[in-house]
């Protein structure tokens, strides 16, 4: 059987497949909308909250009005108890609350601690921290308020008063996520993720239905199997790739900082690397249900330690150290610093080594299995 006989008839195969086919066309297509869906808003703003006036002072009704035009929170009711608050924030009529405490502006005004108490519902860690921040900016602009009213009083001029409160202006700008969403955070690394587990499920159940039973690629030798098999995966999730890092990028607004030709210089050990990783894993089955099942459940342990969404220094060293063996992992780190935060080739060339060292091995594993399952079949 030649070559290109057996790239079709292994792409027949993919194609014909409704598990394949499903996983591949259907699942890269369903997770560029899925995914991203749920954060186009980017940052969440004018988040619902209630306040406990327990001062009634105009200082404290000059806060609570500062609260409402604040961006990040919107005052929805004043409320007399706590009690209230937390059943509004229970109903979900409220994400927060602001307790504004007794003798607010007196204490204030005597130069005594005041204390503003925050609360909310944490479940929803984005809602919160808008929440949180918000209120914090607000309460830090209230003390400014009376320190500089104080000051005036005391004689000072208001321009010496505004360089006391603000010795220092702060300017910041970011520098890789302009838009502060979290879309452009997330969105690159986890396409990369659907990219690199779609394949080793499509791969993984082609194999795992074949081994032991009659076919086409009893016909091939172990390494013209791999090899067309490589090159069937490798041309179809190219396109794919395309897609994701082109297209879904542009789509979303992801900030790309990049050399096209550097990316895509980077994107090749990526994909062969997996395309014969997934050989290599099919070799493990001889049931279609199992590759599936398994890379389902590694899919999560995989994005944390690709370390973009949660610190590499507060997971096990040893889960960090067995990630390396995943193709995704070094993908991801090298891809978001090489593509969206702007770095130069030789800051990530190790990765782009790793990626071939890895391809390596597992084509050697793959070769190994494949002889292994062709002549037990």
């Amino acid at each position: 059987m030649s070559f290109w006989s057996l790239m079709m008839a292994d792409l027949k195969s993919i194609v014909t497949d409704k598990a394949i086919a499903i996983t591949l066309f259907g699942g890269v297509l369903f997770y560029s909308v899925l995914y991203p869906l749920p954060y186009l808003n980017e940052v969440p703003t004018k988040q619902q909250i209630v306040v406990i006036d327990g001062d009634h002072s105009s200082l404290s009704r000059q806060l609570i009005r500062h609260a409402d035009a604040s961006p990040k929170l919107d005052v929805v009711g004043q409320l007399t108890t706590i009690d209230q608050a937390q059943q509004w924030v229970a109903s979900g009529k409220a994400h927060g609350f602001m307790v504004i405490p007794e003798n607010f502006r007196r204490d204030l005004i005597r130069q005594k601690g005041v204390t503003l108490a925050y609360g909310g519902d944490a479940n929803y860690f984005l809602i919160y921290s808008a929440v949180v921040e918000g209120l914090m900016s607000v309460g830090i602009d209230a003390g400014k308020y009376v320190q500089f009213n104080g000051l005036l009083a005391r004689g000072s001029s208001a321009k010496q008063v505004k360089h006391d409160l603000e010795p220092i202006k702060l300017n910041s700008v970011p520098a890789f996520n302009p838009s502060l969403g979290y879309t452009p955070y997330v969105v690159p690394g986890v396409l990369l993720l659907v990219l690199h587990q779609t394949l080793l499920i499509g791969a993984g159940i082609l194999g795992a239905g074949q081994w032991g039973r009659e076919g086409y690629w009893q016909q091939a030798s172990a390494l013209k199997l791999i090899l067309a098999r490589v090159a069937v995966f490798a041309l179809i999730y190219s396109f794919f790739t395309c897609f994701y890092v082109g297209f879904c990028n542009y789509w979303y607004g992801v900030s790309v900082q990049g050399d096209l030709g550097q990316v895509v210089l980077f994107l090749v050990p990526f994909i062969l690397c997996t395309a014969v990783a997934g050989v290599a894993f099919s070799c493990l089955f001889t049931r279609r249900d199992l590759p599936t099942q398994v890379l389902l459940l590694i899919s999560m342990p995989i994005l944390f330690v690709s370390g973009f969404i949660w610190p590499l220094e507060l997971i096990p060293s040893p889960l960090v150290w067995l990630g390396q063996l995943v193709p995704a992992v070094s993908t991801i780190q090298g891809m978001l610093q090489l593509n969206q935060m702007g770095a130069s080739w030789p800051s990530v060339v190790h990765f782009w080594w790793q990626l071939w060292g890895l391809a390596s091995v597992y084509f050697v594993l793959a070769y190994f299995g494949v002889r292994y399952r062709l002549n037990k079949g």
